[in-house]
């Protein structure tokens, strides 16, 4: 028979067991709203039966229930999703960025709108043309005038402010590698920890969740690949670069480049490169989009200052005639070189001094039998008629690709903007349902649900309470067997 003690040892046995249901139970209620925790379950075993004892033991089957253990708390994470869930996240990374970059970008041109760069040059045109009907009436050349100031401005504002984007995006490059060696130590210490445990037969859940944690933001910014080391630790490489091994991670710094004076994103000194990720649509936008944009800019800005310049220069002006002499002078001029020079870029466009001292300087009629004859409105009309030239492509680093006018040429770079614009946003907007379905389908798997936790709760609370009780049903049994057995009589 089986001793009378053995419901003490089942009792107790169901006791821890439960209580450790209950504590692991009470610790996902508190970490139900912690960001990255998984939630765990105690997993548990009938420990092995023991054969009825006595002297013609029985050989068949059935052995004495000796109660129930605890196996393991098990981590409920499923890995195929943290693995997919960080292949979209950094698609997703991607396009947040390069939608943050192109609307920076749309943001300074302000098209379409009363006060951009189309608008200005609309009116510039128009002054000229109201020039036209009365050549040498004084407003209407201050007019002209100041419209021209207004779209040499409007072109160096709008360089200037690209300048400032590109120069804060080299900026947060630096930051953001700051950020990134932030996060690869983070990994690495956290490997560490997790090496000086398991060894011992710990299992520490909690810290796998810190470390899916960073590695969930690290590949939001770089495209990771996770592989599995050594009692318990990670690899992480990005791009194949080793980033994170064991407990030592690479550092990742923003060294100056010398030669094109921005900043590289380098991995153990060696530039670095990403092909997906936030990082690699901020190092696009700062090292292709910005650029494109100012060389846009550029063109449109010399182009446009050639063409009035050459006509400028063709006709006469109120001093020409009352000199007798055909001056010549162009209208725009370089800012840092000045006259004669024509301008060789968007920030450095200027009135010409002689046109800002005297309103006569404007060269608003054509030469007819001599400089004498007066009286035309000739190239004030040719002035007016730039906005609808077509310039002829050419092959040089300041003409055009195609055959086009400026006002299409400003139009068709401020459209491929917005088009690309769209582009991103669209792509974002699709990353985004793709991140969210699989973020959806892990945290089914991994979330903490508050009813379903308080409904295990009541159930181990039950469990605990009726193993207690087990254990004072025994407790009165042995007290009957050694306080009331063999008492007869007394």
């Amino acid at each position: 028979m089986r001793s009378t003690f053995h419901g003490l040892e089942l009792g107790k046995r169901g006791l821890f067991a439960q209580q450790s249901a209950l504590n692991t139970t009470g610790h996902n209620i508190s970490n139900a709203n912690t960001e990255g925790y998984s939630r765990q379950r105690v997993n548990m075993v009938a420990t092995p039966g023991l054969p009825y004892v006595g002297l013609n033991m029985s050989r068949e089957a059935g052995l004495i229930g000796t109660g129930v253990m605890v196996t393991d708390v098990q981590r409920m994470r499923e890995e195929f999703l943290d693995i997919q869930y960080r292949n979209e996240v950094k698609s997703q990374g991607y396009w947040d960025e390069r939608v943050d970059v192109l609307n920076k970008i749309e943001a300074i041109y302000q098209e379409p709108s009363e006060t951009g760069l189309q608008k200005v040059m609309d009116q510039m045109w128009q002054a000229w043309q109201d020039l036209s009907k009365d050549p040498i009436n004084p407003s209407a050349r201050a007019v002209v005038r100041e419209r021209s100031i207004a779209v040499a401005e409007t072109f160096s504002s709008l360089y200037k402010q690209l300048q400032e984007v590109h120069s804060d995006m080299d900026k947060m490059v630096g930051t953001k590698a700051f950020e990134l060696n932030s996060l690869a130590s983070q990994i690495a210490s956290v490997n560490k920890m997790i090496n000086d445990v398991v060894p011992h037969g710990y299992v520490p859940n909690d810290l796998y969740d810190q470390r899916d944690v960073l590695i969930d933001k690290l590949s939001k910014m770089l495209p990771v690949t996770v592989t599995n080391g050594d009692n318990g630790m990670v690899n992480v490489q990005v791009d194949g670069r080793d980033l994170v091994t064991g407990s030592t991670a690479s550092p990742v710094a923003a060294v100056r480049n010398q030669v094109t004076g921005v900043n590289d994103l380098t991995i153990s000194a060696a530039q670095y490169i990403p092909t997906s990720g936030s990082m690699a649509a901020m190092l696009e936008g700062r090292d292709v989009l910005i650029p494109s944009s100012m060389k846009r800019l550029d063109l449109l800005a010399i182009n446009l200052t050639k063409e009035i310049n050459d006509v400028h220069q063709s006709g006469l002006s109120i001093s020409d005639i009352k000199n007798g002499t055909a001056q010549q002078i162009p209208f725009f001029v370089d800012g840092t070189k000045g006259a004669p020079n024509y301008p060789s870029g968007a920030t450095n466009i200027k009135i010409n001094p002689a046109i800002l001292n005297s309103l006569d300087a404007i060269a608003a009629a054509k030469p007819e039998g001599g400089v004498g004859n007066t009286g035309n409105n000739e190239n004030a009309l040719a002035m007016a008629a730039i906005k609808f030239k077509v310039i002829s492509a050419g092959v040089g680093p300041n003409d055009f690709k195609e055959a086009t006018t400026l006002d299409d040429y400003y139009r068709y770079t401020v459209g491929e903007t917005g088009v690309m614009g769209q582009e991103a946003i669209r792509n974002q907007k699709n990353a985004e349902k793709l991140v969210g379905m699989v973020e959806g389908q892990r945290e089914s798997i991994s979330g903490v649900s508050i009813d379903e936790e308080m409904s295990n709760l009541v159930k181990y609370q039950h469990a605990y309470n009726a193993a207690a009780r087990s254990i004072t049903s025994v407790d009165e049994i042995l007290d009957k067997i050694i306080n009331g057995m063999g008492r007869v009589g007394l």
